[in-house]
């Protein structure tokens, strides 16, 4: 078992609404290759706190990886809403670039 993933987990146990544990804890399932619980922390995260929009990013690429492109356009297009509300012009930059290189 990953000791990361535990450690993780036993962290969400004292802080459930954490959005970032969930967001690492989606990561750190990518890096071991469980797709499914990622994306399930992902959807998670985006569901609690929309805001925290690193997840969109990490959640559409996911979701291109599987051959889920409609999805993903949807996820960059709710992450760049999310983004400008934010001004982080940052992450509005990087989900535009992701969205643009599946649209066009």
């Amino acid at each position: 078992m990953n000791q990361r993933i535990d450690k993780l987990l036993a962290f969400l146990k004292d802080s459930p609404n954490d959005s970032f544990l969930h967001h690492a804890l989606a990561l750190e399932y990518v890096k071991d290759g469980n797709e499914a619980e990622a994306r399930k922390y992902f959807e998670q995260n985006m569901e609690r706190d929309p805001a925290y929009v690193a997840t969109y990013y990490h959640l559409g690429k996911l979701l291109e990886r599987t051959g889920m492109q409609d999805d993903a356009i949807k996820v960059y297009e709710k992450g760049m809403e999310q983004a400008k509300a934010a001004k982080d012009m940052h992450s509005y930059s990087e989900l535009q670039g992701a969205y643009e290189d599946l649209v066009y």
